[in-house]
């Protein structure tokens, strides 16, 4: 290995990136996550000619809301490159913005990739990466960040079910001394709840909403179960009524959220239990004692955990940072590299 190749991991700190359908975290070696923003690019198009205008926050603010000539781009489409040049771009910017010393620095990136990203979706994000500025890019299996980062005894030689519900995908896997016995990825996860509550309101109400407006009664008063009386809380929704085309406010109910979610709820609940079925049953026996942990952004909804526990039986709870964990998890494969190669993909 020449100097010259050296020379640049000298400068550079070493960064895990957990590379989301709806955010990007970024953990640097030694100081845990310092960056987490929306994967969303805004251009500004010109003659044909595109000039990154806004990364993350700022360009999730503009999406649904640009004039002919912004575009603003979500870069990863279930877990994977979809817009192979923006996500470069939208790389490039958050490794900027982590490291601000001079360009000359390289770092080596560990990114975690969904278990069921073909090889020709791994080398997508391997080479965004290194064009991106790395030195070296690793690939690690989500589900394996994600048990790490909820502090699972993933080497011991017992079972561990987890379940990483993210904005794109759906993980679930079966893990044991340190690897993936089992795992299913399904395309279902906050991107597909939201999908399912603008078209209920569509349907329902002849209300067109927007993205955002979705996300936000997912977060506020979304659940996986019908409330007990029925009803729920509610809250105001703006958007356009389809029928006479005017601006118009509404009421929606958690009662409604939780039929509009039925479906993607019940893929989730499904994939969990194609995964049990298929788990050794020594290993299944394990999963009775330990129960099945769920981290991303999808368990923080409302009453998943119980949705899940009824449908199979078993104890399920939600990991203490679980918006965090596939990152912290990722991080924790950069710091202790060692213990962990077997995990990390340096080659394909």
């Amino acid at each position: 290995m020449s100097i010259l190749y050296k020379i640049p991991g000298l400068f550079a700190q070493d960064m895990a990136i957990d590379l989301g359908t709806a955010n990007t975290l970024v953990y640097v070696k030694g100081r845990g996550v310092i960056l987490s923003e929306p994967s969303v690019v805004a251009y500004h198009v010109k003659d044909g000619v595109k000039k990154v205008l806004a990364v993350g926050e700022d360009a999730k603010l503009m999406l649904g809301r640009t004039p002919g000539s912004i575009e603003a781009i979500r870069p990863m489409r279930e877990g994977v490159i979809a817009d192979f040049d923006t996500a470069e771009a939208m790389i490039k910017h958050f490794i900027r913005k982590v490291h601000k010393r001079s360009s000359f620095s390289k770092p080596k990136i560990i990114v975690c990739v969904p278990h069921g990203a073909t090889p020709v979706e791994k080398r997508a994000i391997r080479q965004s990466v290194l064009s991106a500025g790395a030195r070296r890019a690793g690939l690690i299996a989500e589900p394996i960040a994600a048990a790490i980062g909820a502090g699972m005894p993933i080497t011991d030689p017992t079972g561990n079910m987890v379940v990483d519900i993210g904005g794109g995908t759906t993980e679930v896997a079966v893990l044991s001394l340190g690897d993936i016995v089992y795992a299913r990825s399904v395309r279902v996860g906050g991107d597909r709840m939201d999908e399912a509550i603008i078209n209920y309101l569509r349907r329902q109400q002849n209300l067109l909403v927007g993205e955002s407006t979705a996300e936000r009664v997912k977060t506020s008063i979304g659940t996986a179960r019908m409330p007990d009386d029925g009803r729920g809380s509610s809250m105001q929704i703006r958007g356009r009524d389809l029928l006479n085309g005017v601006p118009k406010e509404t009421e929606i109910s958690q009662a409604q959220v939780a039929e509009a979610l039925a479906e993607p709820v019940q893929a989730i609940c499904e994939a969990v239990m194609t995964a049990l079925e298929a788990t050794p049953p020594d290993l299944a026996a394990d999963i009775v004692d330990r129960g099945v942990m769920l981290t991303g952004g999808g368990a923080l909804l409302g009453d998943l955990d119980l949705a899940l526990r009824e449908q199979t039986g078993l104890a399920v709870s939600i990991a203490d940072d679980s918006l965090n964990c596939v990152a912290l998890g990722t991080g924790k494969a950069l710091e202790f590299e060692k213990q962990l190669r077997h995990a990390i993909d340096y080659d394909s």
